[in-house]
């Protein structure tokens, strides 16, 4: 039962930091990321309310739920990016992403929203991504938690795993 849970919540696995991470690998990643918007908006188009309300697992987020997830998720990293650059290992804020899941506008709002804040904070981020130089490829911050300094080369590719991860969620949901 709990290695079932744990495919169910971790349908392509978990993310693990490669040993080497080159530049192709990177351009693969940051195609995950700009083509995220446009792979989302084809997953759910089309679906019904009723639809928007199935879970990839028990206890599990909503389709609409993983949507404005991805939104808030991709929107805090965009800017941990950002603070990552213009500062030195600035220590990031975490948030409570169970908490903002079951507020008002993650539950009762359209999708449409987080697909067009999608849409834009990919646009720009692919941008960003795509001119980093490799000294700021190494730059990093600090996660609060784990005490860890993280790589924005690494987080590249723990979002495009991120990406990934939730459409798979939204596949499956849409599958029960």
């Amino acid at each position: 039962m709990q290695h079932e849970l744990e495919k169910l919540r971790y349908p392509i696995g978990r993310f693990a930091v490669p040993d080497y991470i080159d530049t192709q690998l990177l351009q693969d990643w940051i195609k995950t990321i700009a083509n995220f918007p446009t792979r989302i908006k084809s997953e759910v188009s089309g679906l019904t309310d009723t639809d928007l309300e199935k879970r990839y697992r028990p206890d599990g987020w909503t389709i609409k739920q993983v949507v404005h997830h991805c939104a808030d998720s991709h929107m805090n990293s965009f800017i941990r990016f950002k603070l990552a650059l213009t500062e030195d290992n600035p220590t990031i804020k975490l948030y409570e992403e169970q908490h903002w899941a079951e507020l008002a506008d993650a539950k009762n709002v359209s999708i449409d929203s987080s697909v067009k804040l999608l849409e834009g904070l990919h646009e720009r981020w692919e941008t960003l991504l795509t001119n980093l130089s490799n000294e700021q490829l190494e730059r990093t911050f600090v996660h609060p938690a784990t005490k860890r300094l993280i790589s924005l080369k690494v987080n590249i590719g723990l979002y495009a795993w991120h990406c990934n991860h939730h459409l798979m969620h939204i596949v499956n949901a849409k599958n029960r």
